[in-house]
C-alpha cells in the first residue's frame, strides 16, 4: 500500500481536533484530583488531537454529513482513549522509575486502574458537552473540507 498524500480534509482534521483535544483538556482539569499536576497536559492532549484527527477523521471523509459528525464522535472517543492510555503510561513509568511495581505485569494493571481512575473525571456534563459538540462540529468542518479541497 502506497503513502497516502496529505490532503485539505487530513489538515482540517488535524486542526480541528487540537482545537476540540484542547478544550476537552482544559474542561477536564477542573475535574481531576488534587494530588495530580497539570503541566503540559492540555497542550500535549491537543498535539495527540491533532494526530488523531489526521489519521482518525482524516481517512474517514466523503460519505455524507451525517457520518461525518459520527466519524467526529468517533475521533473523540479514540483521542480520550489515547489520552487516557499515555498519561496513564506516563505516570506508571514515573512509578517504576521509583521502584513501585514488583513486575511487569503489577506496572500494566497499574496503568489499566489509572485509567479507570482518571476516566470518572470524563462524565462530568461540561467535558460530554465539549466531546459531544466539539466531535460533530470538527468532522462536519472535516467534512466541507474535503468538499471544497479536493
Amino acid at each position: 500500500m502506497g503513502t497516502q498524500m496529505p490532503t485539505g480534509a487530513k489538515a482540517m482534521a488535524a486542526i480541528t481536533f487540537a482545537v476540540v483535544g484542547w478544550m476537552t483538556a482544559n474542561t477536564y482539569v477542573p475535574n481531576m484530583p488534587e494530588a495530580q499536576t497539570v503541566g503540559s497536559f492540555r497542550e500535549l492532549t491537543a498535539v495527540l488531537g491533532a494526530v488523531v484527527g489526521w489519521k482518525v477523521m482524516g481517512n474517514s471523509v466523503g460519505k455524507g454529513y451525517l457520518s461525518a459528525a459520527g466519524s467526529g464522535w468517533k475521533t473523540v472517543v479514540v483521542l480520550v482513549f489515547f489520552a487516557l492510555l499515555l498519561f496513564s503510561i506516563y505516570e506508571m513509568l514515573q512509578q517504576s522509575v521509583r521502584m513501585r511495581y514488583d513486575g511487569a505485569f503489577e506496572a500494566i494493571v497499574d496503568v489499566l486502574k489509572r485509567m479507570a481512575g482518571r476516566s470518572e473525571a470524563l462524565l462530568s456534563v461540561p467535558v460530554i458537552v465539549v466531546m459531544a459538540i466539539g466531535g460533530a462540529v470538527a468532522g462536519l468542518l472535516t467534512e466541507n473540507a474535503s468538499r471544497r479541497w479536493r
